[in-house]
């Protein structure tokens, strides 16, 4: 980012780059007992209940019927999801890749055990889930182009770039780009 563009994202309240939204995956690929583990512990991570996403189409080899919950979500907006930010990217040694970022500035980055998280210990009966965190960053003002009602083209110069999402991460969270 130029200092041009610096000086622009201060002076501009409505320039000014934010985390909409990050989303938590747990994808478990059965239901019963297993899911239901899953649903305490991203109960646990986040403090909001998680809702269990349903398979869109069934594969006999893997034993998944169509409409059967096979992972459970949650979606934490603005400052919780800030802090389950901060307290997650210590996991990844706050070092995320290029590659993670798409065309529009959101990224996505995975864990392979929830455990490494700091101040969540192993329990036998619950087990070790992986997950993964998709990350929404967008500007004020976005909400236009999406809403249901009256939507509304959002012109070039507004839209994020990759290069000044990562800028933003980097400054709003200590994170290191490789």
């Amino acid at each position: 980012m130029t200092e041009k563009t610096q000086k622009q994202c201060i002076e501009y309240k409505m320039r000014q780059p934010r985390i909409e939204k990050v989303v938590v995956n747990l994808n478990i690929g059965k239901s019963g007992e297993p899911l239901e583990r899953a649903v305490r512990v991203l109960d646990e991570l986040s403090g909001q209940t998680p809702y269990k996403a349903k398979a869109k189409k069934s594969i006999r080899d893997w034993g998944i019927r169509e409409g059967e919950p096979i992972a459970c979500v949650v979606t934490l907006r603005r400052e919780k999801g800030l802090a389950f930010l901060k307290k997650v990217l210590p996991v990844v040694d706050n070092k995320i890749s290029k590659r993670s970022f798409d065309e529009i500035g959101n990224f996505a980055f995975g864990l392979k055990e929830h455990i490494d998280i700091p101040g969540v210990k192993y329990d036998p009966e619950v087990g070790i889930f992986g997950m993964d965190v998709c990350v929404t960053v967008n500007r004020p003002g976005q909400r236009i182009k999406i809403r249901r009602k009256q939507t509304k083209h959002v012109g070039k110069k507004h839209l994020l770039t990759p290069e000044e999402s990562i800028e933003y991460i980097r400054q709003t969270l200590g994170v290191e780009i490789v």
